[in-house]
């Protein structure tokens, strides 16, 4: 029994070396381990329970009995100082997230009061507030269904044709490395953050390498906003303010979907439909494909992922083809509002990209541009409920009622806001 608490007080320790130092080199390392340091660093709550119960549980059954076992307790012990220090991180997200929306007009402070449901649930299941229309089918290609979800409060939608009481629209593309991925498992925190507060959420599904292959992939995402602004009204919601979002993978597809409403060679068939949206929310993305910048410390990305799976064509010979797909290529000074997270901890996306992102977004755009990086935060961050996601999704909600609310005044008369 000493030598089990030994192991299990050296893998406590690791785990926890991982999640505060996550290695960024070779890519595939970085690969691999992220999913340690993402569980541990985004649920600090919950391991440090299970860690404490297991080691004392090991304890008991004889396992200092020996000096392996006074090894393993200090390795557990070393394991919750890192949990602690997880905890500390999280606690600072809501001051970072204040600082980054305090630029922002209009913009309400949090007034959040958490509760043991921020912090002890896992999966975040939908409130039954919230009414969810499933697989509807926005397009069809090469015989293949294209569907979405359409989400919104419970009761009677709006009427469609008045345009004072219709609801502002907010579109989830899912990420996973465009290669995995549904839009029955991510964004659920922030659609129903969203939902809960009037809004109708549309989530959708597109294409996945490899056997997609790119533009197949924002082709999909613009068709599905391309239905959107068609039907959406049916359901409540006001087809004249989209925000669309999304996370890593998908935080690029809506950002490119926001930045690229000129490109109408993403349109095939459907060239004359306006696809401007009216913000962006971009969690943990990555905006580059050409990496100009030399963010990435492996070439992993670029040599396996894009050139393989992806894109399949070398940079070198299509480099046109990566940098039309590249958000930062598509800036202009017609951008909307951007609101764009990303966690100084993160090994998958790195996080310079999304500093220099904002930078080229600020100094071109003339909409705001709102940048919070969160101390501590892993790739993935806001998947389950905790101090940190909650900040962040409330954050969202926060930015983007405020463009609803400076949209509504541009375009509202006083009768019709009355």
């Amino acid at each position: 029994m000493p030598w089990v608490l030994f192991a299990f007080g050296l893998l406590c320790a690791v785990a926890a070396a991982i999640s505060l130092r996550p290695p960024r080199w070779p890519g595939t390392v970085a690969l691999l381990v992220w999913p340690v340091g993402w569980l541990v660093g985004e649920l600090p709550l919950h391991n440090f329970a299970i860690w404490s119960a297991t080691g004392a549980a090991l304890v008991i059954a004889g396992g200092l009995g020996d000096w392996p076992g006074y090894l393993g307790l200090a390795g557990l012990a070393l394991g919750l100082v890192g949990l602690r220090q997880h905890l500390v991180h999280a606690a600072a997200a809501e001051d970072a997230v204040d600082r980054g929306l305090c630029q922002l007009d209009r913009c309400a402070p949090s007034g959040h009061r958490y509760t043991w449901r921020d912090y002890a649930t896992v999966f975040p299941f939908r409130p039954r507030a919230i009414h969810r229309v499933r697989d509807v089918e926005y397009a069809s290609v090469n015989g293949r269904s294209l569907r979405l979800d359409v989400l919104g409060p419970a009761g009677p939608a709006s009427s469609a044709g008045d345009a004072a009481t219709r609801r502002p629209v907010f579109v989830y593309v899912h990420g996973g490395g465009w290669v995995i991925g549904h839009k029955n498992q991510q964004g659920r925190l922030t659609v129903h953050e969203l939902v809960a507060a009037g809004w109708v959420c549309v989530s959708i599904n597109y294409r996945l390498s490899p056997r997609a292959t790119w533009p197949d992939h924002i082709v999909d995402v613009k068709r599905a906003l391309a239905w959107v602004k068609r039907n959406i009204a049916a359901h409540g919601g006001d087809p004249d303010f989209i925000v669309i979002g999304g996370g890593s993978a998908g935080a690029h597809l809506a950002s490119l979907t926001a930045l690229s409403a000129h490109d109408k060679t993403f349109q095939p068939g459907f060239a004359d439909d306006d696809l401007s949206v009216q913000g962006c929310v971009a969690y943990y993305g990555i905006y580059d494909f050409v990496d100009r910048d030399r963010h990435f410390p492996y070439r992993a990305f670029q040599t396996f992922l894009l050139r393989h799976i992806v894109m399949k064509a070398r940079l070198e010979r299509a480099r046109e083809l990566y940098d039309r797909a590249s958000p930062v290529a598509h800036i202009s000074p017609a951008a909307p509002p951007f609101l764009v997270w990303h966690g100084d901890r993160d090994s998958l996306a790195p996080v310079a990209g999304a500093r220099a992102f904002v930078e080229k977004l600020r100094a071109r755009a003339t909409a705001p541009c709102v940048y919070v990086e969160l101390p501590g935060a892993q790739h993935a961050f806001e998947l389950f409920p905790s101090l940190r996601s909650v900040a962040a999704v409330k954050g969202t909600h926060r930015f983007c009622q405020a463009i609803w609310s400076a949209h509504r005044a541009r375009v509202l008369t006083p009768a019709d806001r009355s």
